[in-house]
C-alpha cells in the first residue's frame, strides 16, 4: 500500500501526534509499505527514522484546549495540498486530527482516495469543534475509516461527530523504550531521581508537582526532581517556585530527543505524571513503564485508562498535591512495590507495542479497501 500520514500539527516541534505518526510510519515501513508524512514544518526536517517527510505550510502557535498548537494557516495550502495528492496517488490518506486547520481540512476535502482519520484528542468541551459542526459532518462523511486512540478520546469526539470508530490505541517503541541500556550518568550520584516528561503547560501539572515535591521534602530530602520538555513561556513561572520551594532538588532540562529520552527515564527511580486534564491517553505512562520505571499518574480519564490503581502503577488524585505527594512517598519507603509495579508495568506496556499497534491499523485500512 501507498499511505500518506498528515498531520496539522508542527512536525519540527514534537508533541504526541507527531510522536506517534513517526512511530506509526516506521511500523508501516517495516510491514514493507511506502510511507509518506505530510506536517507543516520549520526549517529543515530531521525525520525520527529513515522516513520520507514533506515539509508543507508554515506553523504559526494557535492557543487551543489548553495547550498552543502549532499549526499551518495559508490561503495557499489547498492549492499545495491538490498538487501533492494528484502526484501521490495514495491508497491511504491518513488524517490525524482531520479537523483541526487547516492542512488536514484541506486533505480531507480534496482527497478521492480512501481516508481514514486518527482523533486523539480529549477535552471537556471544545469551542472549535461546536462551532464547525456543520462543516465536521459534511466532511465526516468523506472519511471511510475513524479511528480513536483511547475510549475517552471516543466520548469526545462522538460529541460532535456520532459515528462508528475503531478503538486502536497509540503504541510505544518497546525496542527503544526497554529497561537495559545506557543511563544519564550526571544524575546517578545515589539520590532518588522522580521525572516528569512534557511540554511545560499548565494542564501538565507541573505547579502542582512542585508543591507535592515540597512536602516530599520533608520526610525525605535526598531526591532530585527532573523536569524534561519544551516550553519557555512559563518556565521561569516554574523555576521560580521551584527556586523558593525546592531550591536544591530541581533540574529544568529543557527539549531532549527522542534517542535520548529513554535514558532519562531508565535513569528515573519514579516518573510521574500530574496532568489536571485533556489527556486522552498515558503514551508517557506507558514509555515509562516500558523502561522499567514505576509510574505515578493522576486519576483523570485518559491515564486511568491505561493504568490500573496500584497493580501497574498508582493513581493520585488529580490536583491535589498532597495525594500526589503521599503516592511518591508510597514508592520510596516501599522498594517492594517499586519492583512489583516495575515488573507488571512492563507486561502492561509490551501489549502496546508498535508490532501489535502497527498489525491492527494495517488490518484496519485492509478492511476499507476491500
Amino acid at each position: 500500500m501507498k499511505i500518506g500520514l498528515f498531520s496539522s500539527y508542527d512536525y519540527s516541534h514534537p508533541g504526541g501526534v507527531i510522536n506517534h505518526i513517526n512511530c506509526l510510519a516506521h511500523q508501516l515501513q517495516i510491514c514493507g509499505h511506502s510511507v509518506k508524512i505530510i506536517a507543516p514544518a520549520f526549517g529543515k526536517v530531521i525525520p525520527y527514522f529513515e522516513q520520507d517527510v514533506t515539509s508543507m505550510g508554515r506553523p504559526v502557535p494557535v492557543p487551543y484546549g489548553g495547550t498552543t498548537a502549532r499549526i499551518a494557516i495559508s490561503p495557499w495550502l489547498p492549492y499545495q495540498v491538490r498538487r501533492f495528492l494528484d502526484k501521490e496517488k495514495f491508497d491511504i490518506v491518513h488524517l490525524h486530527e482531520p479537523f483541526i486547520p487547516m492542512l488536514g481540512l484541506s486533505a480531507l476535502a480534496q482527497s478521492t482516495g480512501v481516508n481514514v482519520g486518527t482523533f486523539h484528542a480529549s477535552h471537556e468541551k471544545s469551542g472549535l469543534y461546536r462551532l464547525s459542526q456543520p462543516i465536521m459532518r459534511r466532511l465526516g462523511k468523506k472519511l471511510h475509516g475513524k479511528i480513536a486512540v483511547s475510549e475517552p478520546a471516543l466520548a469526545y469526539i462522538s460529541k460532535y461527530l456520532p459515528a462508528e470508530y475503531k478503538v486502536i490505541p497509540n503504541g510505544i517503541d518497546t525496542s527503544h523504550y526497554r529497561p537495559d541500556g545506557s543511563m544519564r550518568q550526571e544524575y546517578a550520584d545515589g539520590k532518588l531521581n522522580i521525572l516528569f516528561v512534557g511540554r511545560l503547560e499548565e494542564r501538565k501539572g507541573i505547579e502542582d508537582l512542585i508543591h507535592a515535591c515540597s512536602y516530599v521534602k520533608t520526610d525525605f530530602p535526598n531526591f532530585r526532581l527532573i523536569i524534561v520538555g519544551p516550553g519557555i513561556r512559563l518556565r521561569h513561572k516554574y523555576e521560580l517556585l521551584a527556586k523558593k520551594l525546592i531550591p536544591d532538588q530541581i533540574v529544568f532540562t529543557g527539549f531532549v530527543p527522542f534517542n535520548l529520552l529513554a535514558e532519562y527515564y531508565r535513569t528515573a527511580d519514579i516518573f510521574c505524571a500530574p496532568a489536571t486534564g485533556g489527556e486522552s491517553f498515558g503514551i508517557i505512562l506507558l514509555e515509562a513503564m516500558a523502561s522499567g520505571t514505576p509510574v505515578v499518574a493522576t486519576d483523570i480519564a485518559g491515564y486511568s485508562s491505561v493504568i490500573t490503581h496500584k497493580v501497574d502503577g498508582i493513581l493520585a488524585r488529580a490536583s491535589d498535591r498532597q495525594s500526589i505527594a503521599e503516592a511518591i512517598l508510597a514508592l520510596i519507603h516501599d522498594k517492594a512495590l517499586r519492583l512489583r509495579l516495575t515488573e507488571k508495568g512492563l507486561v502492561t506496556a509490551n501489549k502496546y507495542g508498535w508490532d501489535n499497534i502497527g498489525r491492527q491499523v494495517v488490518d484496519y485500512y485492509k478492511s476499507l479497501l476491500n
